[in-house]
């Protein structure tokens, strides 16, 4: 592969991971919910580390396998993970809609939902209503916020990419992404819920055929 080709696949790879931690600095930010200097640094580690996690065993996984077989897992996992990502848009879509804000959500796990005890605001990481997001309640919604960086990271690491660029790049995409997110947020958004998860699936959809150059 290209090392241009490479450069954009990374870059990418990064970008859909960051979107999750855009749009919730976005309803921060819209909300007029402050996250001091400290979570944000809470919230980029802990993205980096699950993303490192998951490349470090997918690095594993690809010595056992022939490259072709890699690759071929590779795409098929970024593929699946793509279409699911523009189905989910449908799905939330319509429960943004319909769901009451009371009732609980369901984060995901590599995308697929599951009940924890937060509700279906990102806001509600504010647990105590302080209208400051804590370090410890940064640290709950970084985790909660990371977990499909497990199966996309996991699935490009099956690839030929540079896992020490793809988590430099991490950390600096997490950063813009937040402090845009709430520069946005507090200036421009209203109160609303938006949704990117299309673009994401768009994105991964795009690396995954880049497996196969």
């Amino acid at each position: 592969m290209a090392k241009g080709v490479l450069n954009v696949e990374e870059t990418l790879l990064v970008l859909a991971l960051s979107l999750d931690a855009f749009v919730a600095s976005l309803a921060y930010g819209a909300n007029k919910i402050k996250m001091p200097f400290t979570s944000i640094i809470i919230i980029n580690l802990v993205c980096a580390a699950f993303l490192t996690l998951s490349i470090f065993f997918g690095t594993l996984v690809k010595k056992i396998f022939p490259q072709n077989i890699a690759t071929i897992i590779s795409f098929t996992i970024l593929i699946l993970l793509g279409v699911y990502y523009l189905f989910e848009s449908i799905v939330k879509s319509y429960l943004q809609k319909k769901l009451d804000l009371d009732k609980k959500v369901k984060f995901k796990l590599f995308n697929i939902w599951f009940v924890v005890e937060i509700y279906i605001d990102e806001i509600k990481a504010d647990l105590d209503n302080s209208k400051k997001l804590s370090s410890k309640e940064a640290l709950y919604l970084a985790s909660a916020l990371s977990l499909d960086s497990l199966a996309i990271g996991f699935g490009s690491s099956l690839g030929n990419i540079n896992y020490i660029h793809v988590i430099l790049l991490s950390l600096f995409f997490d950063i813009i992404a937040i402090w845009s997110g709430l520069f946005i947020g507090k200036n421009l958004a209203e109160k609303s819920k938006i949704n990117l998860s299309w673009l994401a699936g768009i994105i991964l959809i795009i690396l995954a055929f880049l497996k196969l150059i």
